[in-house]
């Protein structure tokens, strides 16, 4: 069960927050913050106490775009704590993403919210929680080995899971043309849509190489048979992928080559 903090600079969005949050009945307890200063306060209160203590938190639904400090930087403040809080954003805006997972946030919720989607975001959390409270019992580190990082679908569907405006979906890895590097996260561009993921493209290489995918340069993971032009300038190799242009790099260049042959030949 989940002892929470909402934190929202605009009331009537924070009210409506914290009435789907306690209608969920994983929450046992969920108050609100308007304000970053205010949140810190509270969750000062609940490190101090500890994780047992009458003011324990276990998860923060932490809005972005707030006066003062941001909610991205209330969450570096908490990787500086031992055993800080789990985060879960709740934001209007998408181009935090990539910020939001660097800064192991459990989930990146965005507005207007969903009760089935906010739903999602409480079992994530709930998930991790029990996972912790579970290791602490023990006496060992609720945080464990790093998990292997996997995509949804890719060892025995056709589908990958991605989000798109606060709603899941999956999306046929067929209409994956390539894909795009960024840190710890890849995008997956499709010819109308482009998708990120939390998974780097090494991973994926990994997983979809059975699939047609070939890696052609650092930062691109590219379905072989969705390659449309092969162009070569003054010893500089690039391909067309839809509408796309991309670099080859050197060491990848003999083996896309081969590639390309065996599939002109039907091999």
């Amino acid at each position: 069960m989940l002892r929470v903090l909402a934190v929202e600079d605009e009331a009537p969005l924070l009210e409506e927050l914290l009435y789907l949050l306690r209608a969920d009945p994983r929450v046992t307890h969920a108050e609100g913050a308007s304000d970053s200063t205010e949140a810190l306060r509270r969750i000062g209160r609940a490190v101090d106490g500890g994780p047992d203590g009458e003011a324990a938190l276990d998860v923060i639904f932490l809005d972005i775009n707030m006066p003062g400090l941001t909610g991205l930087d209330v969450a570096r403040l908490l990787a500086g704590f031992a055993d800080p809080p789990l985060v879960v954003f709740v934001t209007a805006h998408d181009g935090f993403a990539v910020q939001a997972f660097d800064l192991k946030a459990v989930d990146y919720v965005l507005k207007p919210v969903h009760r089935e989607r906010l739903a999602e975001a409480v079992r994530r959390a709930a998930e991790q929680v029990a996972i912790a409270r579970a290791a602490r019992d023990r006496g060992t580190d609720p945080a464990g080995p790093p998990p292997r990082a996997t995509v949804a679908g890719t060892d025995d569907l056709d589908h990958i899971a991605v989000e798109l405006g606060g709603v899941t979906r999956f999306v046929s890895i067929e209409d994956v043309l390539y894909a795009e590097a960024h840190g710890d996260y890849a995008r997956l561009y499709t010819a109308d849509e482009a998708h990120l993921v939390r998974i780097p493209l090494s991973a994926l290489e990994e997983q979809w190489r059975s699939r047609g995918f070939v890696r052609v340069h650092r930062s691109h993971l590219v379905a072989l048979r969705r390659i449309d032009e092969l162009r070569l300038d003054r010893g500089s190799m690039s391909i067309r992928v839809g509408t796309a242009v991309l670099s080859v790099s050197r060491r990848h260049a003999s083996e896309l080559r081969e590639l390309l042959m065996r599939q002109a030949k039907g091999g």
